[in-house]
């Protein structure tokens, strides 16, 4: 797997998320109607601003109150935010049954992630202890908060997930902020960046003209073609 060098990272994490999916819009390598989650998952930190990260998925069934308790696949889990390229962000698919009752991260899991190199979390479910997350400075994006840890349970770590109808494979980069979170593959990062750049440059000069004093419908329309 390709890396990013720490100047793309600091590019990426200076560029909000709705700029970075215009520009892999413009690559074209999927329909513009997918590759970022939906109203159905929240940024609950985001004061903390952009996340850039390398996804390292897992699957949870914390809803299934069947599910019998094991800590390997958490092992497993955390060995692979360790051994991932950093920063990494960890994308937990709830897989359970009531998946609004899913609560796959507390302030515990989260101090772990952290030290082990994590930045944020992206999950279809809940979380809990946000209080002690934000204290860490760890980035959440949820469907919302859920009081109860549920039954533990990690199904299996390192496989394809999805989440609000985007599947991300182990590896892609994961960026977000409050506007929501766009998940793309590493190798055009490169390209994106730059795009990125040039659209934030037009976008510029086009506020520009609406502010000021030669603003008209006609000169936008010349504009904008």
């Amino acid at each position: 797997m390709s890396l990013l060098t720490p100047d793309q990272l600091e590019a990426l994490r200076r560029i909000d998320t709705a700029t970075i999916c215009n520009a892999v819009e413009k690559l074209g390598i999927r329909p513009p109607t997918e590759g970022y989650t939906g109203t159905d998952i929240r940024c609950l930190l985001p004061h903390l601003g952009v996340m850039v990260g390398y996804a390292v998925t897992a699957r949870l069934a914390t809803s299934d109150p069947t599910r019998q308790h094991s800590l390997a696949p958490y092992w497993q889990m955390f060995e692979q935010i360790e051994a991932s390229p950093k920063p990494a962000v960890l994308v937990a698919e709830e897989v359970g049954p009531r998946r609004t009752h899913g609560m796959v991260f507390g302030d515990g899991m989260a101090t772990v992630a952290t030290r082990l190199g994590a930045v944020g979390l992206l999950t279809n479910a809940g979380v809990r202890d946000l209080a002690g997350i934000r204290a860490l400075g760890f980035h959440v994006f949820a469907e919302g908060l859920a009081a109860s840890h549920g039954n533990f349970g990690v199904v299996e770590a390192g496989t394809p997930v999805t989440i609000s109808e985007v599947t991300v494979q182990p590896g892609d980069l994961v960026h977000g902020d409050e506007n929501g979170v766009v998940v793309f593959p590493v190798e055009v990062a490169g390209d994106v960046i730059r795009l990125a750049q040039e659209i934030q440059a037009f976008e510029a000069s086009l506020f520009a003209f609406f502010r000021g004093p030669d603003f008209t419908l006609a000169g936008l329309k010349e504009r904008v073609k």
